[in-house]
This record gives structure tokens, sequence and C-alpha cells, in this order.
């Protein structure tokens, strides 16, 4: 039990006895430097439950817990707020405890119901862009927190594999190919046919101009485009189940997966589960037959099915054409209840942009009114854009940051900054190839990150990479320096430190790193890994802080120089921890 939970019990058991009430709720924070304390019970927040002055009601709890709890040593009162001082030999009894437990923080799962975690959800007529490297880095890093948090975790993605838009690259690599291969022109294969599918867009507006130029209005113009005109009948066929287009399909989404692939291994990420939409876009349809008997949807006149979501204020949704084909809806609903078969989940995570923020509350009340009970615990993790200084990214025009590019150009950029700080001197040259990368891709991916998913960025390469502030590499920097120490200092496990008098320092430290689980907590519950990477920076902040004020080495004692470096090492295990949960590697020497 932290310093906190048991405050948190001995402040209800004194609100019982002082003042005969039950306490629904205690709030801390922590306490204002300007004042005396390692925590601070806010009194305010009590007023609604016990009346009177704050100040006295202040004092009375903190004589009570100085007279009951062992742990306070002392308080004082600042208006409605209590500051609470904690006995030294409490944090050197919890450093003595945890200091070498590498999972600190972490919660093993219970029981066999998990969590599914869906990012990433690519279509395979282009390569992975800068928008798909924030999904998936928050989908992956949130997957690792709510495992951390003591759930069991299954990542998946849905491959979008079918449709217009992939028949579009079909089409132009069958017409202008002329036979290219990823193997013939050296490309990834997901660079290849994202191409082509720039190649249909080029042609096609070719032909719109043309047929304007014969007198065809506008939108008609974009319908009667044989370029279109062809691509829906290939779509047609490879509905129909036609030999050579399912063969074109298949060869073509090969190569595209090939390179999805190399580019996750770059990014750090997996999955345990690939879905795909060619299986899974006729699932849904029973279900909504079941609906319709259950009184869920009505049918119209004309044989479509639809819901009605007036009373929850939305409105009217199409969930089967009267055609009875089914939308992209009903094989969402098909596919959570597949995913809900095949693994033993409670709740499942979109990880998808806040563009498709309608769609997922259609689709969470849809499944609550099928009478699913794990649909009480769908969520989405809606995010912002992505933004570059060059503005918005377009796919059909060629004008999207490619993921493959952006980590070089994350690795080439760490290699030229490096060299300038002459941070590298003395390491082979394939060591600092894999330090550059470490570091390319850990600013990448913290200052992705560090952002509240529901923020848009506006993302800078350069401004990314920097040793100071809040960036990847000045964190792992820190992490770098703390093993510098370890590696110095001796590895003495058995001195006794009970007699050792913490620095102000010291004690800002363990009180951070006592944090730490209850960040693990937060996170898994918001669904967000912003909460871990600026706490891993104010970790650090501390750390530098001690770093700076506190002599390690030139410590009065062996007693103290070992307590330093061990206090070193616990806090570069935590950075190294909160980290992995962001999915970002530390470099042992930088």
């Amino acid at each position: 039990m932290d310093i906190q939970q048991l405050l948190t019990l001995k402040v209800k058991e004194a609100a019982s006895h002082l003042f005969n009430v039950e306490l629904p709720l205690v709030e801390f924070q922590a306490t204002r430097k300007e004042f005396e304390g390692d925590i601070t019970l806010v009194v305010f927040s009590m007023l609604k439950v016990i009346k009177g002055n704050p100040v006295q009601i202040g004092t009375d709890i903190g004589t009570y817990l100085q007279e009951k709890v062992t742990e306070v040593t002392c308080f004082n009162v600042v208006k409605g707020f209590l500051n609470i001082v904690i006995a030294e030999s409490y944090y050197l009894d919890f450093f003595n405890t945890n200091k070498t437990n590498v999972t600190y923080g972490f919660v093993t799962p219970k029981g066999a119901d998990g969590v599914m975690v869906e990012y990433s959800s690519p279509n395979t007529n282009k390569p992975l862009h800068l928008g798909h490297v924030r999904n998936n880095l928050l989908g992956y890093s949130v997957a690792e927190i709510l495992a951390a948090s003591g759930k069991n975790v299954y990542k998946t993605q849905i491959i979008n594999d079918r449709g217009i838009h992939i028949c579009k690259s079909m089409l132009a690599w069958k017409k202008f190919g002329e036979g290219q291969t990823p193997t013939s022109t050296g490309l990834k294969g997901d660079k290849l046919v994202g191409n082509y599918y720039v190649k249909f867009d080029q042609e096609y507006k070719k032909e719109i101009q043309s047929l304007i130029a014969d007198g065809v209005e506008v939108e008609e113009a974009k319908k009667q485009a044989p370029l279109l005109i062809e691509t829906q009948e290939m779509l047609r066929k490879w509905e129909a189940g036609d030999k050579e287009v399912i063969a074109l399909w298949r060869m073509m989404n090969e190569w595209v997966y090939a390179g999805f692939e190399e580019t996750y291994a770059k990014l750090g990420v997996s999955f345990d589960k690939n879905y795909y939409e060619s299986d899974t876009y006729t699932l849904g349809k029973d279900v909504v037959e079941d609906g319709l008997v259950k009184g869920v949807f009505y049918k119209k006149e004309d044989g479509s099915v639809w819901i009605d979501l007036s009373d929850e204020g939305l409105d009217e949704k199409l969930v089967l054409r009267s055609d009875g084909t089914s939308v992209y809806i009903t094989q969402d609903i098909g596919t959570a209840i597949q995913r809900a078969k095949d693994f033993s989940v409670k709740g499942m995570v979109y990880t998808v942009g806040n563009e498709q923020d309608y769609h997922f509350k259609v689709l969470f009340l849809i499944l609550k009114k099928l009478g699913f009970s794990w649909a009480k615990d769908l969520f989405h993790l809606s995010y912002g854009m992505v933004d570059l200084p060059s503005g918005k990214m377009k796919s059909r025009e060629g004008t999207v940051v490619d993921a493959d590019d952006l980590v070089d150009e994350m690795k080439n950029t760490a290699e030229i900054i490096s060299k300038e700080l002459g941070k590298l001197e003395g390491y082979s040259d394939a060591q600092k190839q894999e330090v550059y990368k470490t570091i390319g891709l850990g600013a990448l991916k913290y200052y992705i990150l560090k952002v509240d998913p529901k923020k848009r960025i506006l993302f800078d390469p350069k401004a990314s990479i920097d040793f100071q502030g809040n960036t990847g590499p000045f964190i792992q920097y820190t992490y770098a320096r703390i093993q510098a120490i370890v590696r110095k200092a001796s590895h003495n496990q058995s001195t006794d430190i009970s007699a050792i008098k913490l620095h102000e320092k010291e004690k800002e430290l363990l009180k951070q790193i006592q944090q730490y689980p209850e960040i693990i907590q937060q996170a898994a519950k918001q669904y967000s890994p912003a909460l871990v990477a600026n706490y891993t920076y104010d970790l650090v902040k501390a750390y530098n802080s001690f770093f700076q004020n506190v002599p390690i080495f030139g410590a009065e004692t062996e007693t103290l120089i070992l307590f330093r470096a061990q206090l070193s090492q616990w806090v570069g295990t935590i950075i190294a921890s909160g980290f992995k949960l962001l999915g970002i590697h530390v470099p042992e020497r930088m």
C-alpha cells in the first residue's frame, strides 16, 4: 500500500471518528514548493460533507493523522489545504523494497477476459503514411499500457483489401504497368501499388478534362470517364469471383502485405491477429435479420433496413440497402461480434481518426441495443490529424509523407545533429548507425505520443530531435548518462542505508517514482500514452536537478555513494520501463 492509499483510509477513519460522517472521496495533490510537506490533503472538497471552518477541520485531521499514522511526522494547514510531512524512514523502506523490481508499477492480469485493441487498419492501394504512423504508435502504446495495468490484451488490425479504391490501383497497373513487379523495380510492394493509385488519379483527371472540353458537365464527366466505368466493372467481377480479377487482386495485395510488414518492423509494432475486409464484408447481415425480429431495426417500403437513434440525439441510420447489400456499419457490427467469439474479450478499443466519431457512436449504440454485454466497454480512441508545415496530405495526388521515408529522415536528422554535437566520439560506424536509428525513431514516437491523442499535431522532424527540452533524445541522453554512472559504481548491494539523511532532491525523486504505478493506471483508464510520456519527462527533470545539486561519487561516505548510484539506477529502470510502454528503445551509451 502506498502512502496515498494509507492516508486515504486514515482520513476517512478520521472523518468518521471526529465528525461522524462518511467521506465518499478524499482528494490529494502535490504540496506546493513554498510550503513544507510531501503530500497535501484538499480540505475544501470535504466541506459538502463536513461543515465548519476548513482550517480547523484540517488541523483536527492533521492531529489525528500524526497520532495514528507512524509515517506522518508533522503537518501544517494553509487555508483549506493540509500539508503532510512524511517520515524519511518511509521513503528509505520504499526504496529498499522496490529498487530491484524491474516490473515496478506493472500489474499481473487476473482472469481470462481481456481487451482488444485495433489499430493501423490500412488500405491495400497505398503505403502507410504519417497519419498511419500516429495511429500505429497510439494503438500499440495503448495496448502496452493496458497490459501493464493488468489487462489481457489482444492487438489486431483490419486490412481494407477490397472495394473501388483497391480496383483503381489494379486497373492502373493492368493498363500502364507493363508487368512491373517489386523485384523488377526494386520498390517495396506497397509503394509500387501506391504509384498506380496516383497514376489512376492522373489519367482519370485527364479523361474528365477531355469530356468537359467536349461540352459534358463536370459532375457528369466524373461519372462518364472510361477509367471509372472500367473500375466499377472490375469491382463487379471481383464480387462475382472472376478468376482473372481475383488472381490480380491476390498478387498485388501480397506485394502490399510484404511492404506493410517491413514498415511495421521499422516502427516496432506488431499484431496478434489480422482481419481482412474481404472476409468480413458479408458479416452482420444475419445480425440485422435477428435485430428485425427483436424490433431493434425496422424495414422501409423499399426493403432497406434502418435503425432510429433519434432518442439518443442521433438520427436514422441505414444498416442494409434495399438490394440486400451491407454498408460499412453492418460489417463493423458483424466484425465486432466475430472478434468477441474469437477472443475472450470484455471490451474493444478502436484507434481511428476523429473524422469517424459519429460512426463509432452509432456502432456502439447498435451493439448495446442488440444486447451484447461487452458493448458497454467499447471505446473509440479518437485522435487528431498530423499536419506538416507544408500542409495537408492527399494520397491520390501523391502528396503524402511516406512512413518509411519519414523513419529514414528521422534517422538521418539524428545523425546530422549528433555529429554537430559530437555525442558519439569513439563509436564504431555500426554502433553509430544503431544509435542514430534509436534516437531518430525515439524522437518521432515521443513527439507524437507526448501530445493528448485528441489534439491535432503539427509535426516538425527537426524540432523533435533536440537534446534539450521535452523530447525523446533529451530523455534518452539522461538514461545513457545514468548507465555510465551505474557502470562506474560499486555493485555492493548489502550496505545499510537506514541511517541516511535524505537530501530534498533525493526525496523528490523517490516521491516521483512512487507515482509511477498510478500513472500507468490513469493512462490505461484514459487511453492516453501522453500521461506516461510527460511523467517520464518530469522524472528526468527531477533527476537532472538531483544530478546537478547532489554529488554522487563526491559524497561524504561510501554508503551515500552506493545509495545515490542505486537511486540513479532505479530512475534509469523507470525511464526504460516508461519508454517501453511508448514503444521506444533507450541506448546504453550515447
